[in-house]
């Protein structure tokens, strides 16, 4: 049995835990539409100060990001779990699973809609009563519910941010990622942001199958090609749809396009 005794108020309370104050400010905004009576307690801006926090303000409702620095929020929901209510809020599909089996209520993906927002929240109103691990019995239905979510985890949405806003873009709006020195060149068919996650990390996290590493500063969405050429070099060059940048296929890349 748990010891954990959220403090007796007439308001439900919640913490919010994001790395990105972009993205926790948000969610916040978003809450306090469509349930205005829900006192944010407090922010976290990872998974250590999360628990801290939650120890602190004894929170009904604990809004967990997944990947967060020095303590991810499936490792702090394993320290959460049964004290009080989880979402997780993830820009990653398949972690559905994994939230549920830590004991989540319910999760949320990246951008955070108001309609699905809506729905999470007429959730928490109704079983918010509850003692935590009584909703251990009713993770089974949820499961069932989300068991078609992807098993990979490829990265949906590019956090970007655009001076005093966080911009989200659907990878299925990328034409390419470029490196650029410290940063990353996001290019869509509107013009381009800049990004401090490295091409590596790109490369490590989005559908092999959507995304091409042509070379090793450029990652292109494979749709989102034109045409490629070959300049007076000789060298394989690919022209995509919205762009009229020339990108360099390298020579350990020419195999993408054996017809050339």
């Amino acid at each position: 049995m748990s010891n954990w005794n959220p403090r007796h108020s007439p308001a439900i309370t919640a913490l919010i835990a994001d790395d990105e104050p972009a993205m926790r400010q948000q969610l916040r905004s978003r809450l306090q539409e469509v349930w205005p009576t829900l006192e944010i307690v407090a922010e976290a801006a990872n998974g250590v100060e999360a628990v801290e926090l939650a120890n602190t303000h004894q929170p009904h409702i604990v809004f967990l990001d997944i990947r967060m620095p020095g303590m991810s929020g499936i490792e702090a929901a394993r320290l959460l779990f049964q004290r009080c209510h989880l979402v997780f809020v993830t820009a990653y599909d398949q972690y559905a699973i994994e939230a549920f089996e830590q004991g989540a209520l319910d999760y949320l993906l990246k951008p955070v809609g108001g309609e699905r927002l809506k729905t999470t929240c007429a959730r928490l109103q109704q079983r918010v009563e509850q003692q935590p691990s009584d909703l251990t019995v009713q993770l089974g239905a949820l499961l069932a519910q989300h068991s078609s979510a992807p098993k990979r985890d490829y990265l949906r949405w590019i956090q970007a941010v655009v001076g005093q806003n966080l911009r989200m873009i659907s990878t299925r709006e990328v034409l390419y990622f470029q490196a650029d020195e410290k940063y990353t060149r996001v290019r869509t068919a509107q013009g381009e942001v800049l990004i401090r996650k490295t091409l590596k990390e790109l490369a490590d996290e989005l559908d092999p199958d959507e995304f091409w590493r042509i070379h090793r500063s450029t990652l292109v969405r494979v749709d989102a090609i034109d045409s490629v050429t070959r300049d007076l070099r000789g060298r394989q060059m690919v022209k995509v749809h919205g762009s009229s940048e020339a990108l360099e296929v390298s020579r350990g890349n020419t195999h993408l396009f054996q017809q050339m």
